[in-house]
């Protein structure tokens, strides 16, 4: 059993939805520093994927400060988010772009952006409590 929720979309990149989940988890409290996070042989025995897009979900999240691997412990949730500032920004960056591109392409308002991040903000911090 995963200790996030997570449902593949087909046609999106796989990978990129275990990180999502991953960060979400880790965001909302469901996933805590210090904890183990699935192996590669379980996250694609659950999911039923292919172990190389597990791994590179697993990498992506250690890269970005999200997970610690230990070789003696295995993969763990890293205390403190992803690294420096400078870092959290920069992965922070190329997630705005993809959304800001994509609310662009629908034709979406700033204004409406705005509340709905706000929206959903409010909505992470009630998980947290």
């Amino acid at each position: 059993m995963l200790p996030f929720a997570i449902e593949i979309i087909p046609g999106g990149s796989i990978a990129e939805q275990i990180t999502f989940a991953a960060k979400r988890a880790v965001v909302s409290g469901h996933l805590r520093a210090g904890d183990r996070f699935p192996s590669v042989r379980l996250l694609s025995q659950e999911l039923r994927i292919n172990p190389t897009t597990a791994h590179r979900a697993i990498t992506t999240l250690v890269e970005q400060g999200i997970l610690i691997a230990t070789p003696t412990v295995g993969t763990v949730v890293a205390a403190g988010g992803a690294g420096s500032s400078a870092e959290k920004s920069e992965i922070l960056g190329a997630d705005l772009e993809k959304l800001v591109v994509e609310a662009k392409r629908r034709g979406v308002a700033l204004e409406q952006i705005h509340r709905a991040v706000e929206k959903h903000w409010r909505g992470l911090e009630r998980k947290e409590r």
